[in-house]
């Protein structure tokens, strides 16, 4: 078998399994935990560390959330059977990348990683990350290649994949939907909120020996949930966030 087809084949494995695999780091992060420490000895300078990281993780979360309220239905979805675009999308953040929601994912991912300040683990979580998703994005585009044909190559040849290219910006065809973007991102806020909570905690138990929850980490903690169990609530029970 061809590389060409083997890259797709292993991409199309990974995209189906593409929410589980990544569970693999928690060896490796439960590792990093050992060497965990307050920069300075202080944990003040360690909750704004975290704090910055955060937001890196929310400007990630931003990116998708900008995809998701523009984007028409049948594309950029969260299924992992198979590939589905019933519509190639190269307008809003699709003109300046080719994968901004893995683009937005790596962002998420990052702002976790560096919350932890172990330099090996983050090479590790970057390596990972780009030998992991590189292949995912392949069979993608092999499977945009063969359904849009030219319509995708000339696209694909002024986009970029990771360097965002800011002056091929296109307005987006659809007008952003909030309901959209509240239901496909909803959990996605409060998976971030909660990985840094479960790191906070770690890492405190890992330098005090104790488990404390910072009053700062407490309240985004109460305050994720809250919203979480809102939106959730809404969506099983009511037509709210139903487009009509």
């Amino acid at each position: 078998m061809a590389l060409r087809e083997d890259l797709e084949r292993y991409g199309n494995f990974l995209f189906r399994w593409r929410s589980y695999l990544p569970l693999f780091m928690v060896v490796f992060f439960v590792m990093a935990l050992k060497d965990f420490h307050y920069p300075a000895d202080e944990h003040i300078f360690d909750l704004v560390w975290e704090l910055a990281c955060f937001v890196i993780s929310l400007a990630g979360l931003a990116v998708r959330i900008k995809v998701a309220g523009h984007v028409p239905k049948g594309t950029s979805g969260r299924n992992t059977k198979e590939q589905v675009a019933d519509h190639l999308n190269t307008t809003g953040m699709y003109s300046i990348w080719r994968h901004p929601l893995y683009m937005g994912n790596f962002l998420i991912w990052l702002g976790i990683v560096l919350s932890l300040r172990v330099l090996w683990f983050g090479v590790i979580s970057v390596l990972f990350f780009w030998a992991y998703y590189i292949r995912i994005m392949f069979a993608e585009e092999e499977y945009l290649r063969k359904k849009y044909a030219d319509m995708f190559l000339n696209w694909a040849n002024k986009t970029p994949i990771f360097i965002p290219r800011f002056k091929n910006w296109r307005k987006p065809d659809l007008p952003f939907s909030v309901k959209n973007a509240v239901k496909r991102e909803y959990s996605s806020l409060f998976a971030i909120i909660a990985a840094f909570m479960t790191i906070e905690l770690l890492g405190d138990f890992m330098v005090q020996k104790k488990i404390e929850v910072d009053k700062v980490w407490g309240i985004i903690f109460t305050v994720g949930l809250i919203i979480y169990l809102i939106i959730r609530f809404i969506r099983k029970h009511t037509d709210l966030l139903k487009n009509r």
